[in-house]
């Protein structure tokens, strides 16, 4: 996640850097994402509305909110006073050549996203927006975060399906357990 985060460049680079990092802080679907407004955020926290429209609240890192701190001081004083707007907006041009401000879509996130994993030297067959929700989930868990905070933080309805990242991590203890040197040793047979 830091190598991605490392990567980033380019004309939109504050937009896309903190995007990432709202993927990788707060475990969001690019559907949640995509929907959030400047009001939905209040000082620490994100006010992320999800599947079957249920509001949920997400803390925020001080790195995230530094994040879109960054972003927001791109963006024209104008457009940055409007708590109503998009959080994340395109540059869509009209016919005209007319630059028009309206919310990213789903498509520019998840190529984006893409673009961003292409340049980190990642392999973007194994990574995707969604997969950034996953890591998210992996991390927080393998930090000793609680399955239950963790269903609450990402949205979950059921346990059982925030209970996938528990297979993940049991999977990567035990690769640690087996790395550990004492692992292979041999027992000595008493006769």
């Amino acid at each position: 996640s830091l190598t991605l985060l490392d990567a980033v460049q380019g004309k939109n680079k504050e937009r896309d850097y903190c995007i990432l990092m709202l993927f990788l802080n707060c475990g969001l679907r690019i559907s949640e994402l995509v929907n959030l407004n400047v009001s939905d955020i209040q000082g620490d926290t994100i006010r992320v509305l999800g599947k079957g429209n249920k509001e949920r609240t997400v803390y925020m890192g001080e790195a995230c909110q530094e994040a879109i701190a960054a972003y927001n001081a791109t963006l024209p004083p104008a457009i940055q006073e409007d708590v109503r707007r998009p959080l994340f907006l395109s540059q869509k041009k009209t016919k005209d050549g007319v630059s028009t401000d309206s919310r990213m879509s789903t498509n520019a996130i998840h190529r984006l996203v893409k673009k961003h994993i292409l340049d980190a030297g990642l392999d973007p067959t194994q990574y995707s927006a969604h997969k950034l929700r996953h890591t998210a989930a992996t991390l927080m868990l393998s930090r000793g975060v609680d399955v239950k905070t963790v269903q609450e933080v990402l949205g979950h309805e059921h346990l059982n399906t925030t209970e996938i990242y528990t297979h993940i991590e049991n999977t990567e203890l035990k690769i640690a357990a087996e790395a550990n040197p004492v692992s292979k040793m041999a027992i000595e047979k008493k006769e």
